[in-house]
Parts: C-alpha cells; structure tokens; sequence
C-alpha cells in the first residue's frame, strides 16, 4: 500500500532540527492577486515560533511574480520572457521588504537568497551557496529563498519552487522539507470528483505508486501541483530527509507538527538521514584523488570514526577540488575510508602534516579544522583492521 488512512502518532517533525518550509503562492498572494500581508505576518509568527523553539528554518517562498504583475499594474500574466523577468524583478523587492517588517517585528533576522539552476549545478557555487545558507543559520537568520527568475533561462531553471524546496533540504542537509499549500494534503485520488478518495496520512517518499495516484493522466491533482510535489519528497529522501505535505490554510501549521500534531501527508524517506548521506559517499564510484595517512592516523580512523584532520596526512594524490570524494589510504595505499574534502588539493597538499591552529596562516582561511569531517566520511574497512 502507498500510504495508510490512520493518522501517525506523532509528527516527524517534532524531532527535525533544520527544516525547509516552503509555501506556494496562493497561500501569500491571495490566489494571485497580489500580496497578502495578513498571511505572510501569521507565516512569519509561525516560523518565528519554530527558531525560538532552537530550530533552524529556511523558507522558500513564491509570490514574486504575482506581486510584480499586481505593482506593474499588469491585467494579465504575460507570456514573453523579459516580462516575466521584468515582474519577477518588481516583485521580489515587495516580498522580501514583506517578510524582512514580519520578522524583525518578531525580533528574529532574515535574509534574501536568490538561486538558479547553474548555482546549483556548478560544484564551487553550489559548495558557496551552501556555506551561505549554513552560515545564516548559525547565526539565527532566517533565509527567504527564490528561484532568481529576473535572470533564468530555461538551461539554468530549476522549475517549480516544489523542487526548489527539494534541493535546498539537500543542499543544506535538512532533517524535514514542509511544503505548505491549498490542500490538505495527498488523496488516492481527486477528492473533489471521488468522494471514495482516501487521504494518506504516511506513506514512503519514492512510492511509485504515489506518482501514479498524483500524476495519472485522469488526475486533476497533478494540474494542482501535487505531482510536483510527490517528486520533491522523492528528491528530499535521497539525503534522508522527510516532507510533510500540509495546508497552509490550518491554523499555526508549523508550530502544531513542531509539537508532534500529525496534519498533513507525511512522506519518509527509507534510509536515515546520516546513512542515507553516507551510503551515497560509500557508493560513488569516480573518486577524484586521495591522501595516504600516517600510520596512527590510520588506526585511529579506522578504530575511532574520528574526523580526519590534516596532521595525520602524509601525501596527496589527485587533482581535487573542495567538496569532492576522495579515498584515504593506508601507509601501504590501501583504501580505508572515503569521504567528502574540505579543502582542494591544492590546499590540502599545503597543509599536509601540518596542525589545526596552522592551517589559517598557511592558506589566508580556514575552511574548516578537518580535511573530512567525520560526518562526511565513511570507512571501508571494518573495526580492528590493522594499518600496517
């Protein structure tokens, strides 16, 4: 079965740490007609709700378009181009002065992050959007973040802000991607033509059959966006994060799955969040360099799932650039772990051997104290092998 009827006992959310909130913009542009400031001030009391509560939130949000075509004073959608653009352009000045009064009246900072596909799809962009993102976290900001459409070209389009939202609980490792929108959540089929429609409190992200139930050609709910919808919690599972499909239309939404309330369809990935990430380091097959470590260094990955740090390496090996996958060898070259680089060989030829408190003095920064944060990394070979 996809899903079952019986509401879970207890939301997943009220265990997600990092969540990715994204609302559509019916819920904020009064069905597209401008925007609503009424929604987005109880939008914001919730969210705020949630970072005092100690957690961390981003929020991706749509309604620019809908605002610029209302301040242009525009009757209809446009169809060309540059007018899209040019009232995207329009409109993300009012949304982000909208949300920024909202917040700050609540004593919590936000700030305004505009993505495009070719941020995302470009290694090194995407490594910065990241550290971006995380940083503004660290310090309680409240990232708002859109599609940057003034500037998009369908080559570098990510699509709907559904996958948006998808992507950022990649990009940021979230624990829970919450998609707010005008229903209540996913049926087995179009509720409004089936009265024998059954809602689906759980089911798992990736469930074939949901695609079908959303995206069938008799499906209207798939002309709703459920479909990509369906395919954003798919996208979410594979870092092992949830979604939780819900209205936006309930009162306090957010605050009430926070606290264990179930609302909404709840999609849950298969794998855990930490073995879903390293089952994808583990699997990777073109590995773009190594570094051999010192015998202790070794030993003490291999015994303690410690981080790697970059005393302990005595060569490196390979063109590689930040944020790619890497062996770690033994002192006779054979492979122990792998896992995700923190610095590009380059750097990390510099640093080589050499401790902590020197790596800022060497290379101008610090990227991070480890060369493989041991969150990042995964061994290969079981506990007790010996490194020589």
């Amino acid at each position: 079965m996809a899903g079952e009827s019986a509401a879970a006992a207890r939301s997943v959310a009220a265990d997600a740490k990092r969540i990715v909130v994204k609302v559509g913009s019916a819920l904020i542009t009064n069905d597209g007609r401008g925007l609503d400031f009424q929604a987005i001030a109880a939008l914001a009391d919730d969210l705020s709700a949630l970072v005092r509560d100690g957690r961390e939130v981003l929020l991706v949000s749509s309604g620019a378009i809908a605002e610029g075509i209302l301040r242009l004073g525009w009757s209809e959608r446009p169809t060309d181009v540059s007018r899209l653009q040019a009232a995207a352009a329009v409109g993300q000045m009012s949304l982000a002065q909208a949300y920024e009064h909202e917040f700050e009246k609540r004593g919590i900072k936000s700030a305004l992050v505009l993505l495009t596909g070719g941020d995302l799809n470009d290694r090194t962009r995407y490594l910065n959007a990241r550290g971006a993102l995380l940083t503004l976290l660290k310090f309680g900001v409240v990232p708002v973040i859109n599609e940057n459409d003034t500037v998009v070209t369908d080559e570098i389009k990510v699509g709907d802000n559904d996958t948006l939202g998808s992507v950022v609980a990649n990009l940021t490792e979230a624990d829970l991607l919450v998609i707010l929108t005008d229903q209540k959540g996913l049926y087995s089929a179009d509720p409004r033509r089936n009265p024998g429609a059954v809602f689906i409190a759980r089911a798992r992200a990736g469930d074939p059959t949901l695609e079908k139930m959303a995206g069938g050609a008799a499906s209207s709910l798939s002309k709703g966006g459920m479909i990509t919808k369906v395919l954003a919690a798919k996208r979410a599972a594979r870092t092992g994060a949830a979604t939780i499909i819900v209205s936006g239309r309930e009162k306090e939404p957010l605050r009430r799955l926070a606290a264990g309330e179930p609302l909404g369809t709840e999609l849950v990935p298969e794998t855990p969040k930490i073995l879903a990430r390293k089952a994808w380091i583990a699997d990777h097959l073109n590995l773009s360099g190594a570094v051999v470590l010192d015998r202790g260094a070794a030993r003490a990955l291999i015994d303690g799932h410690t981080s790697l740090l970059p005393v302990g390496v005595k060569e490196v090996r390979g063109d590689f650039k930040r944020g790619d996958v890497i062996a770690v060898l033994s002192p006779e070259g054979e492979e122990i772990a792998r896992g995700l680089t923190a610095y590009p060989s380059a750097d990390a030829l510099r640093i080589a051997g050499r401790h902590t408190e020197e790596i800022e003095a060497i290379l101008g920064y610090m990227e991070q104290p480890e060369l493989i944060h041991r969150d990042n990394l995964v061994v290969t070979k079981p506990a007790g092998f010996e490194a020589g």
